[in-house]
């Protein structure tokens, strides 16, 4: 058994795909000190039958749910779509009511967050994974990679506006239906790993503006926003540094090029890098690890005292 995480949450991304009892894969995540989990999108109805009696024990918490939840085969409602931009009204309503639902879990399991990938520019063709490719084989200063993201910059640029204001419309809907309900959740808009996706930083600085005394805020995904720094769509700590108090929640991990999910410090080998994401980590009300299945739980423990101990230096300092 694995030191005590306190209050830092564990997303069951890491280990869903081992697992066909839910009870066997929340008991692994118990296993390394977790108390509470994220319930990720990929968590169905057979695996909740053997969760839910645990979380009515009270032998795990729920920090949040990430929407789609639980998980809807369909991919019009999956985590790369269009979603709550849709200009389809019968399609928007669903995603509508998909997240709404995603809330009422949550609001059942004692949760204080739903995750929610808003939406996207959408493009004939996934134009990230090209741009991803050419910036591992050329580089982002080359002509072809200079050449084409100029190109995706322009589509987003000029329709990113319109899918903003069905996002927006879509949000203000859900958030009305949890005021009404009296549920204390609070929606998570998350930083994407995708450059065709919203929001950027600024674009949920807009969202986040434009509907003022909702219960809505940033779901800072470090990885991903790391990522979208080095492809050149955003200055990820800078932005995110300046909006500490709009964050609700973060996903922890890093990303070494552009490939994310790794335990922080461990697997980059660099123990300087990461220490500008400790302030946005500090302030969040809700702190989840979301790695991958190669993180072994050896790698997951010494991250975490690494970050803790530097984390606690840092508060040192600062008082």
């Amino acid at each position: 058994m694995h030191q005590s995480k306190g209050e830092y949450s564990f997303s069951t991304c890491w280990n869903i795909k081992k697992h066909t009892v839910g009870r066997d894969m929340i008991e692994e995540i118990r296993s390394l000190g977790f108390r509470r989990v994220e319930l990720n999108y990929n968590v169905n109805q057979e695996l909740l039958a053997t969760i839910e009696p645990m979380i009515e024990r009270g032998e795990i918490g729920v920090s949040s749910v990430h929407n789609t939840f639980p998980h809807v085969p369909n991919p019009d409602y999956g985590t790369d779509s269009v979603l709550l931009g849709f200009d389809d009204e019968t399609k928007r309503g669903m995603a509508i009511e998909l997240l709404i639902q995603s809330a009422e879990y949550a609001h059942r399991y004692g949760a204080k967050a739903v995750v929610v990938h808003p939406g996207e520019v959408p493009f004939d063709y996934n134009i990230d994974e090209v741009l991803k490719g050419l910036y591992k084989e050329k580089g982002r200063e080359s002509d072809a990679y200079q050449m084409l993201w100029a190109e995706m910059m322009e589509r987003r640029e000029s329709l990113s506006g319109h899918y903003m204001n069905r996002i927006v419309e879509s949000l203000e809907r859900v958030c009305n239906h949890i005021a009404q309900k009296g549920w204390k959740i609070a929606i998570g808009i998350e930083t994407r790993s995708r450059c065709y996706q919203m929001p950027t930083l600024q674009e949920a600085n807009t969202m986040i503006d434009r509907l003022a005394g909702a219960n809505l805020g940033l779901w800072y995904d470090i990885g991903h926003g790391m990522m979208m720094d080095r492809m050149g769509l955003y200055d990820n700590a800078a932005e995110v540094n300046a909006m500490l108090e709009r964050v609700v929640g973060v996903h922890i991990h890093e990303t070494i090029g552009l490939s994310d999910h790794w335990c922080p410090y461990v697997h980059s080998g660099d123990m300087l890098f990461f220490d500008r994401f400790l302030p946005v980590i500090q302030a969040a009300p809700i702190k989840v690890y979301e790695l991958k299945a190669t993180c072994d739980p050896q790698s997951i423990e010494l991250s975490h005292r690494y970050m803790t101990e530097r984390m606690a230096n840092l508060s040192a300092m600062s008082q």
